[in-house]
């Protein structure tokens, strides 16, 4: 069996994964699961080893009691007693200490194993290219990553162990069963069809509503990010949302409901099943030993033992069955995550990178067309900058011409459809991505800070920066006496997506950031858009300082900030309709005239 990718997630603006139907037809490769555990070879032996010796120890005990009923009880004799007495004893507690080492080792594995799975998951995630996560909605991802792979827990730490120690249980407890008497054994199996057979139900009904309910704590995980987030709330507040969130929260949340009371009974109809069952089957036993043709048979002892032993059968074979219940309606769980395993990495680093002994900057852009997977239309065509080291680039055109994709381009968030872009001659895509990330720098018109100081922030582009060069930075981008002037200085938490600053100051925080990389080519998307005009200039003043020997490509609405650079070019509808310097393009008459009239 194979896990079946009918669709991916995040393809369109609703939920990320298709209707019910097909995310139970996806099967999970239960060889693929057992990989999970490569590596943890060792340990397992050693819980198997303990399962298998703890389960034969533990059958000692019915023989044990046996003899005691049938022997040392009615001849008075003491020193048997005591000795099987203390055995019984014995037994216990080596079969309890087993226990609790075999806990441990299984629950280490289990819980490696579970790191394991999220580790990969998350960094596999952190290689999807910047289209998964424009498709896929947030709390979807996090849902997959805590809810999948925490509901899947019960079965990594402790199906494959209780299995072993079940089975094992089971095994050997028929053999002592048929030691004792091999009629009753043939009674006490007339049990096992019917449990097998509501078993395979309850267990098709909990794998159909566990794929439900966790597409549903998907929905509400969803819900919650977008309802509770600062940005969500503004939005709320200011639109009168409040109740309709609060009426999409509790409609997912009953169907939660709903959900979880089905799962749970539809097992306590079994159980209630099979408890009925386990009733009759004692009391089968202890009638027939009373029948005239079965008097004398057997003696107290056994048919005592014979009972003990019986209860230790059906408690494992309950416990294999429930196993089962529970590993196949964990398969739902396991082909969410596996889906997301699965996805190809759109942008990745060559397998051989080329690398840059000395990065100079030369960026240049070779006819190259690029559209998004959304829209048939290029959103650029026919490109071709050259962008000399050190020189300035400036891109202006109206909202929606194309300037974004080329700077999305550059970082390489996408790759062209058609031509190449490179820096000095290298193609990017020859490129290691952690080699081009220490190239090209970016500062956005749509800045994001993280939920931590001011110094976490500068540092997450530098772990290593000392305090002297956050302050450089912060200095550069006109930031640093507005930190000083706070009480608790660089300490100073930004709060939620850093909404403690105005707009200005976080994205001057952001521009310090980038600052602090170091990188060969500076791109400004619109970097200054939110400062006022004073601001502006003075940022500006930095820039034009700190761009001395980088390539710098700047894209803005207004004409003010870029009319010093070294070349503009102008683009509309993804094309390149002029370029060249401020002065000749106004000479010209063109569409950069009229955008700076």
């Amino acid at each position: 069996m194979v896990l079946n990718l009918a669709e991916r997630p995040g393809r369109g603006a609703g939920r990320t994964v298709t209707p019910a139907e097909k995310a139970q037809a996806r099967s999970v490769s239960l060889r693929r699961i057992g990989a999970l555990f490569t590596g943890h070879r060792n340990q397992l032996t050693l819980v198997v080893t303990i399962i298998v010796a703890s389960s034969v120890l533990g059958m000692a005990s019915p023989f044990l009691l046996r003899e005691v009923i049938d022997v040392a009880l009615p001849q008075s004799d003491l020193r048997l007693l005591v000795y099987l007495v203390l055995g019984m004893v014995v037994v216990a507690a080596v079969t309890s200490v087993l226990g609790v080492i075999q806990t441990w080792i299984s629950t280490g594995v289990g819980q490696r194993v579970m790191h394991r799975l999220r580790v990969d998951v998350f960094s596999h995630l952190q290689r999807q290219s910047v289209s998964f996560f424009t498709k896929t909605r947030t709390g979807e991802v996090q849902s997959r990553i805590t809810n999948d792979i925490g509901g899947m827990q019960s079965v990594v730490t402790s199906t494959a162990t209780s299995i072993a120690a079940n089975l094992t249980t089971v095994v050997a407890t028929i053999v002592a069963m048929v030691a004792l008497t091999w009629q009753l054994t043939l009674i006490s199996l007339l049990v096992l069809p019917p449990a097998i057979y509501l078993t395979r139900r309850v267990a098709k009904m909990r794998q159909q509503i566990t794929a439900e309910r966790q597409r549903e704590l998907a929905e509400l995980n969803v819900i919650i990010e977008e309802g509770l987030s600062i940005n969500g709330v503004q939005l709320s507040k200011t639109m009168g949302a409040g109740a309709a969130q609060t009426e999409r929260f509790t409609g997912s949340s009953n169907r939660l409901i709903d959900l979880e009371l089905r799962s749970e009974l539809s097992g306590r109809w079994r159980m209630a099943a099979m408890n009925i069952i386990f009733a009759v089957i004692p009391a089968t036993i202890y009638l027939a030993a009373g029948l005239p043709f079965a008097a004398g048979a057997m003696s107290i002892g056994t048919l005592v033992a014979f009972t003990a032993l019986q209860g230790n059968l059906f408690r494992p074979l309950m416990s294999l069955l429930d196993v089962s219940v529970t590993l196949t309606s964990s398969l739902a769980l396991f082909a969410r995550i596996f889906e997301y395993l699965d996805l190809p990495v759109d942008i990745a680093s060559p397998v051989r990178p080329v690398r840059l002994p000395e990065v100079r900057g030369h960026l240049r852009f070779e006819d190259v067309t690029f559209a998004y997977d959304s829209s048939p239309a290029a959103a650029l065509a026919g490109v071709t900058l050259d962008v000399p080291a050190g020189s300035s680039l400036a891109l202006v055109g109206e909202t929606g011409s194309g300037k974004s994709t080329i700077a999305a381009l550059i970082t390489r968030f996408y790759d062209p459809t058609a031509g190449r872009i490179t820096i000095d001659g290298v193609d990017l895509r020859d490129l290691d991505l952690s080699d081009l990330s220490d190239i090209v720098g970016v500062v956005s018109q749509e800045t994001y800070l993280l939920h931590t100081t001011i110094r976490e922030n500068l540092r997450y582009a530098k772990p290593d920066a000392t305090d002297a060069e956050l302050v450089a930075a912060a200095t550069a981008a006109q930031i640093h006496s507005l930190i000083a002037a706070l009480p608790d200085g660089y300490d100073t938490m930004v709060g939620s997506r850093g909404h403690r600053f105005s707009g200005g100051e976080k994205q001057r925080i952001a521009i310090a950031r980038t600052l602090l990389r170091d990188p060969r080519i500076l791109v400004l998307d619109e970097a200054t858009s939110a400062l006022d005009n004073e601001t502006e200039r003075a940022v500006q003043r930095a820039f034009d300082e700190l761009a001395r020997g980088r390539t710098t490509v700047t894209i803005a609405h207004r004409l003010s900030t870029v009319r010093d650079a070294d070349q503009i070019a102008v683009i509309d509808h993804g094309r390149i309709l002029e370029s060249g310097t401020h002065e000749s393009l106004l000479l010209d008459g063109g569409r950069y005239s009229t955008l700076a009239g």
